[in-house]
């Protein structure tokens, strides 16, 4: 497992002030901000799921294809990278063209996150 870390510059620590910062719902661990989902109107396993531009200390695991709502996907689960309690996915590739734009952004499943600092 790869562990995915971004945004950790002073330019993010200004962004976390600012705008609210996302904990894993089951051990409070910071793994994105608010101003980073780019649509929530996506489906998870469990319901409503929220794509994110961003993500931190977030643990991806192996890549498998899988066939989802809008076809043929290749993702990686996104795990907590404090409890590993698997929070949504990473999309590393899509099969359609017009579904291109997800790759490399990910998916976190509303039930599993938590607002802090708000």
């Amino acid at each position: 497992m790869k562990m995915e870390n971004f945004g950790s510059s002073a330019f993010s620590l200004l962004r976390i002030w600012l705008f609210g910062i996302l904990g894993c719902y089951k051990c409070r661990n910071h793994v994105s901000l608010h101003d980073d989902i780019i649509s929530k109107a996506f489906q998870g396993r469990n319901g409503r799921a929220f794509l994110f531009t961003h993500v931190m200390n977030i643990v991806v695991g192996a890549k498998e294809d899988r066939t989802l709502m809008t076809g043929l996907h290749t993702v990686a689960d996104a795990h907590c990278g404090d409890c590993n309690e698997v929070l949504g996915w990473k999309y590393e590739r899509a099969y359609e063209p017009t579904q291109k734009y997800k790759e490399g952004k990910f998916i976190l499943e509303k039930s599993k996150i938590v607002k802090e600092n708000w």
